[in-house]
């Protein structure tokens, strides 16, 4: 059974830590001066002040935002309790400390856990939120923008923490009008001046617009910056022929989407995972969207069937970089479309350097391996025909009809179908591999965290010690594995450990 382990009890103050680790946020609930009535909105008669908006754990706990999931246990597989006794504060600086981009499995549990339904630990000092804005600031990190927005709308829009994470996820998303909406509809979120500018203007109301930025800026409310980059927004006519604003270092998703409004769009390569996606939509560019969709792939943001859609879109004009990639994808797609054995075989090799190069093996391996691995292609070909197949969902399927011809072959045979007795390591690595699965028990770095009954503690150390292991502290990898068979994981660690030997991911 799943996560069969025993449990005691651990309980500790919560800290200080600020509550967010994403510092791109908008500020689009901060608490600005009174704002005063536009022509579209009547003055009002003095009255005393909105109470402000307060955030409480509710009386069940499994009602609390840190309970709060897309994906039930029946789903996961994960159980229900498995915060268990962690303190709240160790479980947010577990989440925070995993890498966005690492090997996609480990990618895809960190998802699921961060998208699963769980109780929140018995922890009594945790305030009942701190862990649901770890794992929605997570999936932000990793660009997983339709998830972190579906955690968000489970939360509703009153907590202002709330409402600015759902606020900038639109504005990516380009889908910020009903949002627009909500900031007049609920005055306690106490919008900032630049998005109150930026929606009064998105609803056609510009003197109104005009008025607030005037307002602000006299006030001192409204940097300089900011002010600047509203003036042509709100009037671009008096700024024609003026050379474009510099670009921001770390712009803000409002500031993002206001570059845009203005003709001068701030190009993504340097910024945020979340920002990619604006480079995903038909107005940009063929070569920026294969690249958004390229860096949203190492992160599984992207799926497989989408980046290829990506590559094979239309007819490369051009040559070098992405344009070698597209150019190798599509000599492949083309000889699969006519089923052509000997064209596959001979491009094969070139496609799968370029894949590598980009390191989205998986998404397409996931894609084109199986396929590519019944056709019984000769030599090289065959070879990666087979690790692409070992990459895929269908990788113990691959292991059970194929006969390796190398000792590497046969380990990653063996991995593929949970049994390594027996098979030689022909490195380090597969050493590493080979001891992790060999073990019998949790490894010792790790069991005092199950023996304490904070599991899902243990699971988020387990991916971040493989992580570090990549690089070259294969002790590591050994113990990670060792966790992740231990508790049941043995997809993950299968997967895992198929990935580590098959893909070059150090440095």
């Amino acid at each position: 059974m799943i996560f069969g382990l025993a449990a005691a009890s651990l309980a500790a103050q919560e800290s200080g830590a600020p509550m967010s680790a994403i510092d791109w946020l908008s500020d689009s609930v901060a608490t600005p001066a009174p704002v005063p009535a536009t022509p579209a909105e009547p003055a009002i008669a003095p009255g005393p002040p909105l109470a402000p908006v307060t955030v409480s754990p509710l009386d069940s706990a499994d009602q609390r935002p840190d309970a709060i999931g897309i994906l039930s246990p029946a789903v996961t597989g994960l159980p229900a309790d498995l915060w268990g006794t962690s303190r709240a504060e160790d479980i947010v600086r577990r989440i925070r400390a995993e890498r966005a981009e690492t090997l996609p499995a480990l990618q895809a549990l960190l998802n699921t856990i961060l998208l699963a339904e769980l109780a929140p630990p018995r922890d009594p000092s945790a305030d009942g939120r701190s862990i649901f804005f770890a794992r929605v600031d997570k999936l932000l990190e990793m660009g997983a923008l339709d998830q972190a927005g579906a955690l968000l709308e489970r939360a509703g829009i009153e907590d202002p923490e709330v409402f600015r994470r759902r606020f900038d996820v639109a504005l990516l998303t380009g889908e910020e009008q009903p949002l627009c909406e909500n900031l007049t509809e609920l005055p306690g979120l106490s919008p900032s001046y630049q998005a109150r500018i930026f929606c009064l203007a998105r609803a056609g109301d510009w003197t109104g617009a005009e008025l607030l930025l005037g307002t602000g800026a006299v006030l001192g409310l409204i940097d300089e910056d900011d002010a600047a980059l509203f003036e042509r927004f709100l009037d671009p006519e008096l700024f024609e022929g003026e050379p474009p604003l510099p670009n921001p270092v770390q712009p803000s998703p409002l500031t993002f989407r206001m570059y845009e409004a203005i003709g001068e769009p701030i190009p993504t390569a340097g910024l945020p995972l979340a920002f990619a996606h604006s480079d995903l939509g038909e107005d940009s560019g063929w070569k920026a969207r294969i690249e958004a969709g390229e860096r949203l792939a190492r992160v599984g943001a992207v799926s497989g069937n989408q980046l290829l859609g990506l590559y094979t879109e239309r007819s490369p004009a051009a040559s070098g970089g992405v344009w070698e990639r597209v150019a190798a994808i599509q000599a492949l797609d083309s000889r699969l479309e006519i089923d052509d054995r000997a064209g596959v075989a001979q491009v094969l090799p070139r496609a799968w350097a370029a894949l590598d190069a980009a390191r989205v093996e998986v998404p397409i391996a996931r894609i084109l391996g199986p396929r590519l691995h019944a056709m019984g292609l000769p030599v090289e070909a065959g070879e990666i025909a087979f690790r692409m197949a070992l990459l895929s969902d269908d990788y113990e399927d691959a292991a059970q009809s194929d006969v390796p011809d190398t000792p590497l072959d046969a380990l990653l045979a063996g991995v593929a179908k949970g049994n390594v007795a027996g098979l030689a390591a022909p490195d380090g690595r597969a050493r590493a591999v080979i001891e992790g699965f060999s073990s019998t028990r949790p490894p010792a770095r790790l069991a005092s965290l199950i023996e304490d009954d904070r599991l899902g503690e243990a699971v988020l150390r387990a991916l971040a010690l493989f992580d570090e292991g990549t690089d070259g502290n294969l002790d590591k990898v050994t113990d990670a594995l060792a966790l992740l068979r231990a508790v049941g994981l043995e997809d993950t660690a299968r997967r895992a450990a198929l990935e580590f030997l098959v893909l070059d991911r150090r440095g």
